[in-house]
């Protein structure tokens, strides 16, 4: 004998199923924390880190999602190295979210809480985005510092913690470091308004020490695909080739692309030249640890 359900309570039942996940649209800002945020001076949109998604077309997303630090040498983010990073990470299938991260007058560990908790908070979400956990982290100049940073001073997650982001590994999966500050101790071609900016004027040897990538390398740092060119005097190359010679020390798998001149702060080179090419070349080494859809290149 069946028995039917009165309709007041079809539609009680119908009211607490919870609906599938709504992905959030192109452009939403998500704050990092919905609480106090760690280290703030006050409540202003500089003293409040958040993403802002860009999604991939309907049918194409590969479940990797990547976070996008623009560059300005910690004392602002450049805006070409933002949303038209993401869309062509969204191109390519990849669920791109771009970093509003605190900058001077802030200096560290501010900035790199707010990277260590956007990856956290994007892989914290992940079901609810259609994504399957595995985060990059892309940053250019300065924003490249920040990521060679997490990429080398990530933390795991605390399982005892009460916000559930913070459970979860901080461990970015790969990273993608365009002209990228490294050191900030080798004189030479350190990038000294970065490191003032990050440290201040008055930054101890142990400090600088402990803020330059290159000597924070470890077997755990994930692969890495790097981009410099021979002439950017902004930026000198040697900070890319001293990540690379740690990483490969470490045994980490990396990929770098040194081109032959060429400005610093090209973004994505669409008018650079051979420069342009990089993007083709990251989107070839994304498909090949699974992060991207497959990309042709094609060579005439």
């Amino acid at each position: 004998m069946h028995h039917r359900l009165p309709a007041a309570v079809l539609i009680a039942l119908a009211m607490s199923t919870p609906a599938a996940a709504q992905l959030p649209a192109t452009g939403t800002e998500l704050p990092l924390w919905s609480g106090p945020v760690p280290l703030a001076n006050g409540t202003g949109v500089e003293d409040t880190p958040a993403l802002t998604v860009y999604q991939p077309a309907p049918g194409t997303a590969t479940g990797a999602a990547f976070v996008v630090l623009p560059g300005g040498g910690y004392r602002g983010r450049a805006a070409h190295e933002g949303e038209p990073v993401a869309r062509w990470l969204a191109s390519v299938g990849v669920t791109a979210f771009v970093a509003r991260y605190r900058v001077s007058p802030y200096r560290h560990p501010a900035p790199l809480f707010d990277a260590l908790r956007a990856i956290r908070y994007v892989r914290a979400h992940r079901k609810d985005w259609g994504l399957d956990g595995r985060v990059g982290i892309l940053g250019f100049s300065a924003g490249g510092h920040l990521a060679s940073s997490a990429a080398t001073q990530f933390t795991e997650g605390d399982p005892s913690a009460t916000d559930v982001i913070e459970r979860v590994s901080s461990r970015p999966d790969l990273a993608i470091l365009i002209y990228p500050v490294i050191t900030f101790t080798d004189e030479a071609v350190v990038h000294k308004g970065s490191r003032t900016n990050l440290l201040g004027a008055d930054a101890t040897p142990e400090q600088m020490a402990a803020m330059s990538s290159e000597l924070r390398v470890t077997s755990r740092t994930p692969p890495v695909f790097m981009v410099h060119t021979t002439a950017d005097t902004g930026v000198p190359p040697e900070n890319s080739l001293l990540f690379v010679q740690a990483l490969r020390k470490a045994g980490v798998d990396l990929e770098l692309h040194l081109y032959e001149g060429g400005r610093h702060g090209f973004g994505l080179g669409e008018k650079e030249g051979p420069i342009g090419t990089w993007p083709v070349m990251g989107s070839l080494w994304l498909h090949k640890h699974g992060f991207a859809k497959e990309t042709t290149l094609s060579i005439r």
